[in-house]
């Protein structure tokens, strides 16, 4: 009886590994889902389809669009789902302003770990073609002197484009009233319709229509000037350096995710990311490639949450 127990012991203790090796499977073994907090065909979703077609782990990808609330749908569910890899969140400044700008939020940046950025896309001030305004100062003087005051698309209170347009009001002292939008794809419609005067679109959307000529660009609201569009000013150089902002996108993982996975999907972004062809396909999208590890982007987010929060303080005063 003491040998058959030993025995028994024996063998359950040697199935222990093949358990823990079963349950602990080489990441991936399932489709990986990115999780996109705004509206499919959008400068979000697609720059990120482009980075993840060249994404090679080993399953497929699969882009699931999840809009509204100013991303808060989306970055609530990823917030609670699995902590292990299956369920990513596309992120943009709206992980830092949302918190400054909204109360009672159902997900904190703390639910989430950083994985990696993957680019950076450039945004312009437009106006429709048929509007006198050639410049940002003639704008700005067309504005002041409106009545009643004129209005300006509004993508979501925590996007980089809004937050621009907060800005350039509180510098300049325009006022502009907001007609809110789910996405750019449909703000840039009625801006070339003229419904209203003004917005500040990312260059996806912008571009095609500002090279038709049916929107003209006033700025850039990156600190430099687009290789897609070199003749647009910087908005610094149109004399208001106060409105500089950067849009950037990158992946988060539920907080928990095991190092091992995020350093995996790191990787095979960092990959991803090295590919000409993933390149051509972001610059075609109207971003760049600009990667950053998980540590590199760790330290840029508690930069970009400065610059943020001093805007915050500012739009308040």
């Amino acid at each position: 009886m003491k040998r058959r127990s030993m025995i028994l012991s024996g063998a359950a203790f040697a199935a222990l590994p093949y358990k823990a090796l079963h349950a602990q499977e080489a990441y991936p073994v399932k489709p990986i889902r990115i999780i996109v907090p705004y509206p499919a065909g959008g400068v979000v979703d697609v720059q990120t389809r482009a980075m993840a077609l060249g994404l090679e782990l080993g399953q497929p990808i699969v882009i699931e669009a999840r809009p509204g609330a100013n991303a808060n749908i989306a970055a609530e569910a990823v917030s609670r789902a699995g902590a292990d890899g299956y369920t990513l969140l596309v992120t943009a400044p709206y992980l830092l302003n949302n918190p400054l700008l909204e109360q009672n939020l159902r997900w904190a940046p703390k639910d989430f770990i950083p994985v990696a950025r993957f680019s950076l896309s450039p945004s312009y001030l437009c106006v429709p073609a048929s509007s006198p305004a050639r410049n940002v100062r003639e704008f700005v003087d067309m504005a002041r002197k409106a009545s009643p005051s004129l209005q300006y698309g509004d993508g979501g209170s925590g996007t980089t484009q809004t937050m621009a347009t907060e800005i350039l009001k509180q510098v300049t002292g325009i006022k502009l009233d907001a007609i809110p939008y789910k996405g750019a794809p449909p703000m840039a419609v009625d801006l070339i319709t003229n419904t209203f005067a003004v917005g500040i679109l990312p260059s996806s959307v912008a571009y095609p229509h500002i090279k038709s000529g049916k929107l003209r660009a006033l700025a850039n609201t990156s600190a430099n000037r687009s290789p897609q569009l070199p003749e647009v000013p910087t908005i610094a150089e149109a004399g208001f350096p106060e409105v500089t902002v950067l849009s950037w996108y990158g992946l988060h993982a539920p907080a928990g995710t095991p190092p091992e996975v995020v350093r995996k999907l790191e990787a095979g972004l960092q990959a991803s990311l090295q590919k000409s062809e993933t390149k051509e396909r972001l610059n075609t999208a109207g971003g760049e490639a600009a990667f950053l590890s998980t540590s590199d982007f760790s330290q840029f987010m508690r930069t970009d949450l400065q610059m943020w929060e001093r805007i915050n303080r500012m739009l308040k005063k």
